[in-house]
């Protein structure tokens, strides 16, 4: 039996499979200054792990793909494109980066947390805006200058798989959905079922719309990232990001691992 510590958030899911070329966003990568990847329904997304930052919540050290990845996507619609990203931040951070993509029409739809007694203390910026790509790509360029989030690796590689320490085919089965390992977490995208539009303009998963699930493990424990609560004992932490509020409490499943 091992013990479980879940931090519920949710984030873009990225698609394995794309449709669409990364050059044909090429203005958007220059402005940003770093490669995306590019995701089924004319969209990019950009992964910015906050790899500079040391958090720990109950004297566990939060992994970079559990609930430190800031992220961008952009979708074309004609000629004109819309953003949609979420950015963590530190406390210092966020007026200034705030204050940045205002002056570049970039609009901020939310601000609140996601992890609940974590140390250094950290916030969740959500932008969203429609216009023209390069130009918002700039203006999130220069409020992210003004971060110590890391540029894009030099030499990306992959690292060896690392063992979870908990059966991943289980809690898949359970979950009734698959995932994949990344920066040693287990992650678990749910995609909406129905079509998500903003003014009229369709938002795929890959915008921010789908539920993920995220698993890191921690030797005897397992640290998890979700919007949705269930956990292996002895305690839960959880943040729905829909309704901006957090909660602690204590469940028991049934489930072993």
């Amino acid at each position: 039996m091992v013990t479980t510590l879940a931090i519920g958030i949710a984030f873009a899911f990225a698609s394995p499979s794309a449709s669409g070329q990364s050059s044909d966003w090429k203005d958007v990568e220059t402005a940003l200054g770093r490669s995306g990847q590019a995701q089924p329904g004319n969209v990019i997304r950009f992964a910015m792990p906050r790899k500079d930052l040391h958090i720990r919540l109950d004297g566990v050290e939060v992994k970079p793909a559990l609930a430190l990845g800031s992220w961008l996507a952009f979708k074309r619609t004609g000629n004109a494109a819309m953003v949609m990203g979420d950015l963590v931040l530190t406390e210092e951070e966020v007026e200034p980066v705030m204050m940045k993509l205002q002056e570049g029409e970039v609009h901020e739809s939310a601000v609140h947390n996601h992890l609940l007694g974590e140390q250094p203390h950290v916030m969740y910026l959500h932008i969203a805006a429609q216009g023209d790509a390069a130009q918002m790509a700039k203006a999130i360029h220069e409020a992210l200058a003004l971060t110590k989030t890391p540029g894009p690796d030099a030499a990306p590689s992959s690292p060896p798989a690392a063992e979870l320490g908990f059966d991943q085919k289980q809690v898949e089965q359970i979950l009734g959905h698959s995932g994949k390992v990344n920066g040693g977490v287990l992650q678990i995208g749910v995609p909406r079922s129905e079509e998500i539009t903003d003014t009229g303009m369709p938002v795929p998963p890959s915008m921010g719309v789908a539920t993920a699930l995220n698993f890191q493990p921690t030797g005897t424990a397992k640290l998890r990232s979700r919007e949705t609560s269930c956990s292996w004992p002895p305690r839960l932490i959880r943040s729905s990001k829909r309704f901006a509020r957090t909660e602690l409490r204590s469940q028991r499943c049934t489930a072993t691992c």
